[in-house]
């Protein structure tokens, strides 16, 4: 009777997984079943149910469903809602397909909170509209990589999930602007969301020119405007790859959702300076921003950030080929709460941005500075010499700054934090000045790349170039 319920609610790879783990158990469980398969066993006489329960809470999905197995009472305590508050099944996507999930859901009902379909490509839309119609208190649901669901799913989230707090639909090229405008109309108190790689384009490819256009305009507006008004509390904005995403868009998001604290426009290149002085002027609690490879932006939006943005700790603008050192000066002066900055392909900057990141971001860990060609020595020297490196920088990307050499790795013998540095196609590093900062730091990663020696040309007694006819000739 237990295998049959655990066959229906959950799928096969569950029964099976880690077939090795089983059966190094082996011995273990079928001592467990004979002290457990009946009623009255010890364990179900010492221990009442309520605290069995608390115990089953902090099983794994493989876990409940191996206890549902040992006896009728476990089955019941195993597959009781409650013990199903946060379910993951990213471990069995190619195997999760719509009935496992109708079942869990009806099983779980009003306990669920919290569920990841991250890559379940099996699932669609009718399976995850009876999920929000039994589990009506969801805070979370990740349904990243879920290829087939439509904006259907969100138009059904938003009639039964009003708690919802955290929708992630990254990757989910069915998904158009009108699963934006259902979220707002029907979960205002969402805080975050994920919309990445979410182009509204079927896999066929399959809208006419017209329509194509018209969905241009919508969903770069429209779509971003809806949830700016319908969602105010949001906190997190995750939209890289959107490369549809507009100035307008995001100073609209800018205006009405003031408390954001993480966003990622990687890849939204058509982002210019105003969107990001909006989110400075009125997101003054921003903590993450990423605005990789947005290169239509210049020093002037990091200006604003650092006129308003003091709790900024994480910068990614690896791409941003515009900035300066005069946006990084401004920065230096007031975000000392940095620890996180990527400037890779930067190329304007010189050893003047190192200088005054030294100074002014004593708690920088993690550092890129690769193909920032105009870096060299003297740059990593004020930087090592500085509070952050001696005591927290553990990450540093030196790769493609052909103007480093071994005086480099001297400077950062003073590092005694530093964990990882690359150094790949830097041409003027030696195999001797890596040996020497290891020798110093024997625990340091450094990633590096030697091209091969070219042998030498072949002298004395060397096959002639041309065969014994040919010289006769």
């Amino acid at each position: 009777m237990a295998m049959e319920t655990l066959t229906r609610d959950v799928p096969s790879s569950m029964q099976h997984h880690n077939n090795s783990s089983i059966s190094n158990m082996k011995h273990s469980y079928v001592q467990l079943s004979k002290t457990c398969l009946d009623e009255d066993a010890q364990i179900n006489k010492k221990l009442p149910k309520e605290l069995l329960l608390r115990i089953f809470s902090y099983l794994d999905v493989v876990s409940l469903c191996r206890c549902a197995q040992v006896s009728r009472a476990w089955n019941v305590l195993a597959l009781d809602g409650s013990n199903w508050q946060k379910i993951d099944l990213f471990e069995f996507q190619t195997d999760v397909e719509g009935p496992v999930i109708e079942n869990i859901s009806r099983r779980c009902g009003g306990f669920l909170r919290q569920i990841s379909l991250r890559g379940c490509q099996s699932v669609g839309d009718g399976s995850l509209k009876t999920l929000a119609q039994c589990c009506n208190y969801i805070e979370y649901i990740n349904l990243n990589g879920c290829k087939r669901i439509t904006d259907s799913t969100s138009q059904s989230l938003s009639q039964y999930c009003k708690k919802l707090l955290s929708l992630d639909i990254g990757s989910c090229s069915m998904v158009t602007d009108l699963s934006l405008k259902a979220i707002s109309d029907g979960c205002p108190n969402l805080t975050s969301v994920n919309i990445s790689w979410c182009d509204g384009i079927t896999e066929n490819g399959k809208f006419f020119t017209f329509v194509f256009f018209l969905f241009y305009i919508f969903y770069n507006f429209e779509g971003v405007e809806a949830l700016a008004h319908g969602c105010p509390k949001l906190k997190s904005f995750i939209s890289k790859g959107c490369t549809r995403m507009t100035t307008r868009a995001i100073s609209c998001l800018a205006q009405h959702c003031t408390q954001l604290e993480v966003i990622n426009l990687h890849g939204c290149n058509n982002i210019e300076d105003e969107a990001v002085i909006k989110l400075a002027n009125n997101c003054n609690s921003l903590k993450y921003l990423c605005l990789a490879n947005c290169s239509l932006l210049t020093d002037s939006c990091l200006v604003s950030l650092a006129e308003q943005c003091y709790q900024l700790n994480t910068l990614e603008v690896a791409g941003c080929s515009q900035f300066t050192d005069i946006g990084f000066l401004a920065l230096s002066k007031t975000c000392h709460l940095m620890e996180k900055m990527d400037l890779e392909e930067c190329v304007f900057i010189t050893d003047s941005t190192l200088f005054h990141l030294a100074m002014g971001c004593p708690r920088l860990e993690n550092l890129s500075l690769s193909h920032c060609e105009l870096i060299t020595d003297e740059g990593i020297r004020h930087l090592s010499t500085s509070t952050c490196a001696s005591e927290h920088l553990a990450v540093l990307e030196l790769d493609n700054c052909p103007l480093i050499t071994d005086a480099s790795l001297e400077h950062l013998i003073n590092c005694h934090n530093l964990q990882r540095i690359m150094l790949y196609d830097c041409q003027l590093i030696t195999r001797n000045g890596i040996k020497r900062l290891r020798t110093h730091s024997p625990n340091i990663n450094v990633h590096a790349y030697f091209a091969p020696v070219t042998p030498p040309p072949s002298t004395g007694n060397s096959r002639q170039h041309y065969c014994r006819c040919c010289a006769i000739l």
